[in-house]
């Protein structure tokens, strides 16, 4: 909004008015807005939510070996967080942008979804919440709406950068003519560094191209419903999932910002995504609504971000690095959310194949493996067996969400050095 204004104003010579075309102003400008609402308006949304006396159920009947009294702690937080998110966007966002509509529609859905599943655990006394089947079924209309968009809208286009052998000691990086629209990703360690879904259906023929736009849909639907499920699991620490989201969410800034600016593109040597400099935009105000929540939710904590949190900050990070056509790198920058999810299988196919030989047993001492850290082992059951118990002391709950932090500050840098490594 304020973007149309002073685009309008400047038509006047209104002094300053310029400022607001420039993406590194509007950003942090961004980030101040949105720090300003997570951490202002958070304070009297917590007060609400105490005289509402809205808490999760689960929440209040878990035992810290710390002796921290989490009893009665509001739940639902996300909500400072998606509004912290919403606001700047609408302001300073360019509201015609593909990928701004895109992050925005990502931002409502999943935080709708989740406010529902919170709603009924909450309201409802149910400690299930929204059945599974129902998160899946919106988490895959999200990804058809956002792979569908990305195929049909002639906004969506990219410019490869084209390596022309010299000769000589070097290989010279050049930009292709025209924008087009494709099917290419990147691709880490690979000397090209891009991979193409249509050549997994390249025995089609002609039709290849189409089909190739099939599988890149069901690969959006993948990662999506993968990510948000992975930040819904990360999330059961006090500033964890915030905290992890918003070092992910930095390098997924950084990377969106390369690729929208024509000369980054081309030495790095990745394609350039005209556009998607309103990424950075949005991006700066989910960094700014994470960290401005980390005051509330850092430890002890004085809100939970509930499901309608951790259900959208996981589908932001999936949706955006889906249209930067960075996906395939989340498995290393995401790899928090990986090992949580995997911890999670894991336990539950190890405990079902015991049990069909009438064995109780389990691989940790309780998952997602944040949890495993700070079960003692006087809370484990006695009649079930235990492949891990190591480490037998129980760590403090903040020295084991900034090691999670620290873990994720290196798989971002490994993610960002993976441009230069092939």
């Amino acid at each position: 909004m304020l973007y149309y204004i002073f685009d309008w104003l400047e038509q006047f010579d209104l002094p300053g008015a310029r400022m607001f075309s420039y993406t590194s102003f509007r950003a942090l400008m961004a980030i101040i807005i949105a720090l300003l609402i997570s951490t202002i308006w958070g304070d009297k949304f917590i007060d609400l939510l105490k005289k509402k006396q809205i808490t999760e159920i689960q929440r209040d009947k878990r035992i810290d070996p710390f002796g921290v009294d989490k009893i009665g702690v509001p739940s639902m937080g996300g909500v400072i967080i998606i509004v912290a998110i919403l606001i700047p966007c609408l302001l300073l966002g360019k509201l015609h942008n593909i990928y701004m509509i895109l992050m925005l529609i990502t931002t409502v859905w999943l935080g709708t979804l989740g406010f529902i599943d919170d709603y009924i655990k909450i309201f409802k006394r149910n400690k299930e919440g929204l059945h599974g089947k129902f998160k899946i079924i919106g988490q895959v209309g999200l990804g058809l709406i956002v792979g569908l968009t990305l195929y049909l809208s002639p906004d969506v286009v990219i410019r490869e950068n084209i390596e022309i052998d010299t000769g000589e000691d070097f290989i010279e990086v050049v930009h292709a003519k025209d924008l087009v629209k494709s099917t290419k990703t990147t691709i880490p360690f690979m000397k090209s560094n891009n991979l193409d879904y249509t050549d997994f259906v390249s025995f089609l023929g002609d039709k290849a191209q189409s089909a190739g736009w099939i599988v890149f849909v069901l690969v959006t639907i993948f990662v999506i419903t993968a990510v948000s499920n992975g930040a819904n699991l990360n999330d059961g620490m006090d500033g964890m999932a915030a905290g992890n989201s918003a070092i992910i969410g930095l390098t997924l800034g950084i990377l969106a910002y390369v690729s929208s600016h024509v000369e980054f593109a081309k030495y790095l040597n990745i394609m350039f995504i005209p556009g998607s400099e309103e990424l950075v935009i949005f991006i700066s105000a989910f960094i700014g609504a994470l960290i401005g929540f980390l005051w509330y939710n850092a430890y002890p904590a004085q809100i939970f971000m509930g499901d309608t949190g951790s259900l959208t900050i996981g589908g932001i990070i999936a949706v955006l690095a889906i249209i930067i056509r960075k996906e395939l790198l989340i498995p290393i920058l995401c790899g928090i959310f990986l090992v949580e999810s995997l911890s999670v299988i894991m336990q539950v196919r190890y405990f079902k194949k015991g049990k069909k030989r009438g064995v109780k047993q389990r691989i940790f001492k309780r998952t997602p493996i944040h949890d495993h850290f700070r079960t003692t082992l006087s809370q484990l059951d006695p009649t079930c067996t235990y492949k891990i118990t190591k480490p037998a002391k129980v760590f403090h709950e903040s020295k084991i969400t900034i090691r999670f932090w620290i873990t994720t500050i290196i798989l971002a840098a490994i993610t960002i050095i993976t441009l230069k490594i092939r």
